[in-house]
């Protein structure tokens, strides 16, 4: 791409802001008679927690070799996306692409921040239109790779970072379960580009609600400057280095879901009404059936809770990878449905 200048895309009233300063901010230590924060002084979660995640931004840093300057930790992901149209898209103004079908979220924070989407499908089979979105004009871009609902690693994401003028989201939550590599060993290529990742899926945390951003110095600073400041509570926090800090259970974990995953493809195969599994590089199977109104509300009715995503994608439901014991059960359940 050209030149990348980041002052241009920044909204004025970010560069003007001046960000509100908690006790924390000012005294940063771990000792002492704590009287600077008019918090109750009995129990056990009477102390606000780290503004700056310190401890878990330490050990993300280690995990994934890449320097704390570069680390933004939010309230679930949501938090990153809806600081991302606030640092860089002015309401009314600027306008910002997604590419359907897709996390429904870019385009909920799009409207509640007041911003134009410029919706640009996925052409067959699920990738992205590069030419089309390449000859618009906007501030942002999202691309959620692997993607959600139809499971593929979107390709030609490089051509669109080189490309693209403006700021480019790649939200890889699924990225665990996929063979391909993460964009974050892109983020000194390309100043423009932002990485989001989740504890929510392979990490096992959705009840947490930790999302991570990666980027340039320069974006994750605005990042910390417009969000709310004490926005990851001492509980999430730690429950995050729980998790980080037992790498051999997520690798158990991850392993029994990869391997779940290709049997219940190869399960799901042998329904007749299963007329094609998508290929997944995620935590979940988006399967087109004969169809998948009927299907969804049979289930339901059977306590075997799917996601029914025809409206997205015709006739298609979404089934996350579950326990070895949910997945017999989805799958007897459906065998059921054969034989009447």
């Amino acid at each position: 791409m050209e030149k990348f200048d980041l002052e241009a895309m920044v909204r004025p009233n970010i560069w003007a802001l001046h960000p509100y300063s908690s006790a924390r901010d000012e005294f940063t230590g771990d000792e002492g008679i704590f009287l600077d924060a008019n918090e109750n002084p009995f129990g056990e979660n009477n102390r606000y927690p780290d503004p700056h995640q310190r401890l878990l931004k330490k050990a993300l840093s280690e995990r994934k070799q890449i320097a704390v300057e570069n680390i933004f930790i939010g309230n679930g992901s949501d938090e990153a996306i809806d600081l991302i149209y606030r640092i860089f898209c002015e309401p009314q103004k600027d306008r910002v692409i997604i590419c359907p079908p897709t996390y429904g979220m870019y385009e909920v924070s799009a409207s509640i921040n007041n911003v134009e989407v410029i919706r640009v499908p996925l052409i067959h089979p699920f990738e992205l239109d590069i030419d089309k979105i390449l000859s618009l004009q906007a501030k942002c871009i999202f691309v959620c790779s692997p993607n959600n609902p139809t499971a593929n690693s979107l390709q030609n994401i490089e051509r669109l970072l080189r490309e693209f003028q403006g700021i480019v989201v790649i939200d890889e939550a699924y990225i665990d379960f996929s063979a391909h590599k993460s964009f974050l060993e892109k983020l000194s290529d390309y100043p423009n580009l932002i990485v989001m990742q989740t504890f929510s899926k392979a990490w096992g945390l959705a009840g947490v609600r930790v999302g991570v951003a990666y980027a340039g110095k320069a974006i994750i600073a605005l990042m910390d400057r417009t969000k709310p400041p004490y926005n990851v509570s001492t509980l999430n926090q730690a429950e995050a280095l729980k998790a980080l800090s037992n790498p051999l259970e997520f690798e158990r974990q991850l392993d029994t879901i990869l391997k779940q995953r290709s049997l219940l493809k190869e399960e799901l195969n042998k329904l007749p009404m299963v007329k094609y599994v998508y290929p997944s590089d995620a935590n979940f199977l988006l399967i087109e059936v004969t169809d998948a109104n009927v299907i969804y509300q049979y289930l339901v009715d059977k306590k075997v809770i799917v996601r029914n995503r025809s409206t997205v994608v015709r006739n298609c439901l979404r089934i996350t990878v579950g326990t070895p014991e949910e997945n017999r059960t989805l799958l007897g359940t459906l065998q059921k449905w054969e034989s009447g």
